[in-house]
């Protein structure tokens, strides 16, 4: 018996068993909350234009307490397919916007210092309030021992008095180290 090409031969029926939900083996892992949260984090900063959240939680440490007690970023917005020449949204108390204005182009610098590269070219300023933050307050390291006596004679020479203090805290961390870093 010669068949048409238009015909197909017919296919056996097999019946499928659905395998209940409690019998199928798991395809990922259970996971830590804490491996989950710097994700989260990170993406709901990025919805709201924030690169880097550290630039909300280190602003502090980026304008001077002085700038920080009275502003706050928002957000950075960036141009459509490009990680530079954003505008860097403020929050300014109000009153104080005239003399942030002319903080601007050293604000500018010192985000861009902070990114490492030219991330925010304009500032935006709106007023509103800003809730103080309370200052984080570090415990001294454990065990606090003497910058060793040959580098604190050599650091007495230098003149500038700031390169001097972060020369003798760099030093002062290396005495209380205990062997290499761990890169983590």
């Amino acid at each position: 018996m010669v068949r048409p090409m238009t015909e197909r031969p017919p296919t056996p029926k097999v019946k499928s068993r659905a395998i209940p939900a409690a019998e199928r083996p798991r395809v990922g892992g259970s996971r830590r909350i804490a491996d989950l949260m710097p994700d989260i984090g990170r993406a709901a900063f990025r919805k709201f234009g924030f690169v880097q959240s550290s630039i909300v939680t280190r602003w502090a440490e980026i304008v001077g307490s002085h700038y920080a007690s009275i502003s706050a970023p928002e957000s950075i917005r960036f141009p459509v397919g490009q990680k530079a020449g954003g505008t860097l949204q403020l929050t300014v108390m109000s009153g104080h916007a005239p003399m942030v204005q002319h903080m601007v182009p050293d604000i500018i610098e010192r985000v861009n210092r902070f990114f490492g590269y030219a991330a925010v070219a304009k500032v935006a300023m709106r007023q509103g309030e800003i809730m103080p933050s309370p200052a984080e307050r570090r415990p001294p390291p454990r065990n606090l021992k003497p910058i060793p006596v040959e580098l604190g004679d050599s650091l007495r020479d230098i003149g500038d008095p700031e390169l001097r203090t972060v020369l003798e805290s760099l030093a002062q961390g290396l005495a209380n180290s205990s062997g290499l870093p761990k890169i983590g």
